[in-house]
């Protein structure tokens, strides 16, 4: 390690990648980087593994992922500590992140059965003599590049469904949190030992795209939106279906009859917890003229109460040090536009942590209500009524998660905001909620993870028709009469030229 390396950064010494901790420096983890042809090596392993983890069937893949899941829950300490480690976040967040990743690896494995599975689906009156089935069918081989800020949560939200799919799974963590990857691969081949079911390549960006080339089955991303944008320029190449997750701008409306002291703890907490390194956090506020003052005053209230340090703090380093001169660009540029800072301001950025910095009255065009700040900051703007707060909040290309309370109107101010997900007098709680598809529009990406549609992203549909009598009224074939085609339009006017 130099003497000028930045703690946090990522490093290459000797062809490994050398892990360190943004807070205190600490080595977390030193894994071997992979070249170009390490990854094709990898590829074809988890082809041959991925045909063999496909012919156990769903009941087999669910013993063996409720086993890991079992795992993981015992040892939720030990990866609490190694999150905290590696990426500083609070290992109570840590706790958390891992709880939710664990809900979803329950779900995925108890569920994938009766979602992709074998089924019968109804005929139509016109094709009754055919029955319909449909299937889904693994793809084989599902690369996934997964993020930094929450690197157990998030990469297992594809990989465990992509798992419980029949799936092989090639993972490339995030070089900010390479040792957290290789445990999670490293617990599920203490469960699944025959094969290389699951398995990581780990790099810089390189290996990414070496992924993306590598010929794997489909590409599930999570990061930038300008990075998720090369990675569909690479993954287009060979025509790789990708499930992209990107950036966010997530805002929160507080109506005027909204719970004031629920609308400010849930905004604090989804909008500075993990340091504001949330893509589904809340990073811009709209509250309407009556409630505006007094909403303030108690995020004020309840921001200005965070600790923030290295250990035992609410709030955490930030974990990847380039990002404190985007905080700090975004803070100097809303207070220079005529923004105010309520707590927090110019002098929040103090490398490695970035303290709670709330701003109010910041124009619509600067940076830090456009743009993706990713720390501890909001900006918190007042509005006439809710229908403003739904213009301003979908000016914005992105459209990830977002939060609405009220009471009235709430669930309609929800629907009409342009976003993946929203919640409803809280915030953040969609991630948790293994039922429930997870993704965005727009600049935040498309496909979904989680819930039914998590696992159908897994897998192929397969549909299969079966003749199971004769057609009394022949149309595909040319054998049919002048006879039958009469038919054929009589019981099309019958059928469909009606009116009901």
């Amino acid at each position: 390690m130099t003497a000028a390396h930045v703690p946090g950064s990522p490093v290459i010494e000797d062809g490994r990648l050398v892990s360190t901790s943004p807070a205190t420096g600490v080595e977390a983890g030193r894994l071997p980087v992979a070249a170009p042809a390490d990854v094709e090596r990898t590829v074809e392993r988890a082809r041959e593994a991925g045909r063999w983890w496909a012919g156990l069937g769903f009941t087999a893949r669910r013993e063996r992922l409720l086993r890991w899941r079992s795992l993981l829950a015992g040892r939720i300490e030990e990866l609490a500590e190694l999150v905290h480690t590696e990426g500083g976040k609070p290992v109570a967040d840590a706790v958390v992140e891992i709880l939710t990743a664990i809900e979803h690896v329950d779900w995925a494995a108890r569920n994938a059965r009766r979602v992709l599975g074998p089924r019968r689906v109804r005929s139509r009156l016109i094709v009754v003599e055919f029955s319909a089935h449909l299937e889904y069918q693994p793809y084989g081989v599902v690369g996934v590049i997964g993020p930094w800020n929450y690197p157990v949560h998030t990469p297992l939200g594809s990989a465990a469904y992509a798992l419980a799919a029949g799936n092989a799974v090639v993972f490339k963590p995030s070089e900010y949190t390479p040792a957290v990857g290789q445990w999670l691969v490293d617990t599920f081949t203490e469960v699944v030992p025959e094969q290389p079911v699951f398995t990581t390549v780990h790099g810089l960006g390189d290996v990414g795209a070496a992924l993306c080339r590598s010929g794997v089955d489909k590409l599930a991303f999570t990061g930038s939106t300008a990075t998720a944008k090369k990675v569909m320029a690479a993954c287009a190449e060979s025509l790789t279906p990708v499930l992209v997750e990107a950036g966010g701008k997530d805002a929160m409306i507080v109506d005027s009859d909204a719970d004031l002291d629920a609308a400010a703890e849930a905004c604090v907490w989804g909008g500075l917890t993990n340091a504001g390194q949330t893509c589904i956090g809340i990073e811009r506020v709209y509250a309407v003229e009556p409630v505006f003052d007094a909403f303030v005053a108690k995020v004020v209230e309840r921001a200005g109460r965070l600790t923030v340090g290295a250990e035992g703090a609410d709030i955490g380093p930030i974990t990847m040090p380039r990002q404190l001169d985007v905080i700090r660009r975004h803070i100097d540029d809303a207070l220079a536009r005529g923004g105010r800072a309520v707590l927090g301001g110019a002098d929040a950025v103090r490398p490695p942590y970035v303290h709670p910095t709330v701003l109010v009255d910041v124009p619509e065009d600067a940076d830090a209500v456009r743009q993706e700040t990713f720390g501890p900051t909001l900006t918190v703007n007042r509005v006439r009524d809710a229908d403003e707060a739904v213009t301003r909040a979908n000016a914005l290309p992105y459209g990830l998660g977002g939060s609405v309370f009220g009471r009235r109107r709430a669930v309609a101010v929800a629907r009409r905001l342009r976003a993946g997900m929203v919640a409803v007098n809280s915030a953040l709680t969609f991630a948790g909620m293994s039922t429930l598809p997870f993704g965005g529009v727009g600049e935040s990406g498309f496909g979904r993870i989680h819930g039914e549609d998590g696992l159908r992203e897994f897998g192929r549909a397969k549909a299969v028709t079966r003749r199971r009598g004769p057609s009394l009224l022949p149309a595909a074939t040319f054998e049919r009469t002048p006879a039958d085609v009469a038919r054929l339009v009589r019981a099309t006017k019958l059928l469909y030229g009606r009116r009901r």
